[in-house]
């Protein structure tokens, strides 16, 4: 049975990637859906429109529950769907699935194996990136606490582009940068050589959102959020070769 995702908390209420977090995403998601034309393109996801990204999300939910359950997925078919029952169907499912196990219970994850944790804050933030996707390809705004969107800059140094390196699809890169998330006061430096300069060389500084969207391929160093100071070659570079998949 399909659960009520408009029951779970605002996004603003939260800041922590865990399961109430995700219910929040999920529910304005959902709402989304309904507000935005489903032939609406996304132009930072190539040749998307609102459907295909709104299909995607809710193919990725439904993989990942069967991730953390450790079992292959029922494929979903090709379609047509009705969009706004296919992402709350699955959306529930995911929700459901992570809510009955053990955060601390056997899973797989992109790291290979691993515990159901993993998949609270993964899917936090697939989420949340693909709500930033929809809102503002339907020109609405989007509120989120910036602590969140700089757990998903955290989430990207500290996994994912350690795991682009890992599995070849990108180079180690020569130098670290070095990412300043001013509203909310944390910093990180990426991976680098190990023969690389302990210092960066160079440093993206201004809004953690900005930051998140800058790593996921959302935005620019143009940006006018941000300020790049040091090697900005070396910063295009790293962004050029996907350091996130």
């Amino acid at each position: 049975m399909t659960r009520d995702l408009g029951d779970a908390p605002t996004v603003t209420d939260l800041t922590l990637p865990d399961l109430a977090t995700l219910g929040a995403l999920q529910g304005r998601f959902l709402a989304s859906v309904r507000e935005v034309d489903a032939t609406v393109p996304v132009p930072w996801c190539g040749r998307w429109r609102v459907r295909e990204l709104v299909v995607h999300l809710a193919r990725i939910h439904h993989w990942a529950a069967g991730q953390a359950r450790r079992c292959q997925e029922t494929p979903l078919g090709r379609g047509p769907f009705v969009l706004d029952e296919l992402y709350a169907t699955q959306a529930a499912e995911l929700r459901a699935t992570l809510e009955a196990l053990d955060p601390d219970a056997p899973a797989w994850t992109l790291d290979g194996s691993g515990v159901v944790r993993f998949w609270h804050r993964r899917q936090v933030h697939e989420t949340l990136v693909h709500l930033w996707d929809l809102r503002t390809a339907g020109g609405l705004p989007l509120d989120v606490p910036a602590e969140l969107w700089a757990d998903t800059v955290d989430e990207v140094v500290t996994m994912f582009q350690p795991r682009q390196v890992r599995l070849g699809r990108t180079t180690v890169l020569p130098g670290r940068i070095a990412l300043v998330a001013r509203d909310v006061g944390r910093a990180w430096s990426t991976d680098a050589d190990e023969d690389a300069p302990p210092s960066p060389v160079v440093q993206v500084a201004g809004p953690a959102a900005a930051l998140a969207l800058l790593l996921w391929g959302r935005t620019t160093p143009d940006d006018p959020a941000l300020t790049v100071t040091g090697d900005r070659a070396a910063l295009e570079a790293a962004l050029a070769g996907r350091i996130t998949p």
